[in-house]
């Protein structure tokens, strides 16, 4: 591979990237109803670049689930209080009858996709700016990391047949600077040992969503989810790892209650 092949994106990815960063750190600041707005928006985007992957010729399809899906999700996040279950069901039954050649596939992305909203809204409500940033930085570091190593060192794939692109260097890559990440994150919570570990089983969560988007993408011959980012491809392409780090640490919040409180 070519420097200018391996490092041609760079330059639009990095710029995209960086707006990116600046909403969500500005979102992430504001907290209330910005926060949940944002959310809920992306959520709907998700879910209609995913109507779209897998049903493309379904338009309206495709904006009715996103619009719903959005409404839906801000919903469940301003009244969670015996509201969030009934409200994020109401896409999926939705889902269910509009794609009946896809049912299954979307109902365990729209489900992840709708509870990882969920999910981070509650990180950043429940727990303060300090842990969204955290997770945020968590996902990004995983990306980051990932994409610098596995050009620079190359060598064996972690999964060929599933993202071509990805090798083991970077993805161990991806799991070392995440754990460096929540030692430093371990000083500033005084959170104890735990974060560190929690910081690396969400890189590694970080990682199984971006490989089961680009799984669902090749069954369907997508390359980009949509073309909403230069240099990113679509929301779903640039979230997909938020979105399985965002489940675990909701998991890990309700089962455990870590972290410790708000910061």
């Amino acid at each position: 591979m070519t420097g200018h092949a391996r490092w041609g994106d760079l330059a639009v990815r990095v710029l995209s990237g960086t707006v990116l960063a600046l909403i969500g750190v500005w979102a992430v600041a504001k907290g209330g109803p910005v926060f949940v707005w944002l959310v809920s928006i992306i959520v709907g985007l998700i879910i209609w670049e995913l109507v779209g992957i897998l049903d493309p010729g379904r338009i309206l399809a495709a904006v009715f689930m996103g619009t719903l899906s959005t409404l839906c999700s801000y919903l469940a996040i301003a009244f969670t209080a015996g509201f969030a279950v009934p409200m994020l069901m109401i896409p999926l039954v939705a889902g269910y009858f509009l794609l009946p050649e896809a049912r299954r596939i979307f109902l365990i992305f729209a489900f992840v996709i709708l509870v990882a909203g969920f999910g981070m809204s509650s990180v950043r409500n429940e727990f303060g700016p300090i842990w969204m940033l955290w997770l945020g930085l968590v996902v990004a570091t995983t990306d980051i990391a990932g994409y610098f190593t596995g050009r620079l060192l190359g060598g064996p794939k972690f999964w060929p047949r599933i993202s071509p692109r990805k090798t083991w260097s970077g993805t161990v890559a991806g799991w070392i600077a995440s754990g460096i990440l929540g030692v430093f994150f371990m000083g500033v919570t005084d959170s104890g040992l735990w974060l560190f570990f929690l910081s690396v089983a969400t890189s590694f969560a970080a990682q199984m969503g971006d490989i089961a988007e680009s799984a669902t993408k090749r069954q369907y011959g997508v390359k980009d989810s949509s073309s909403l980012i230069p240099g990113h491809g679509g929301l779903f392409d640039r979230f997909d790892g938020m979105l399985g780090a965002a489940v675990l640490v909701l998991v890990v919040i309700e089962l455990t209650g870590y972290p410790p409180g708000p910061i």
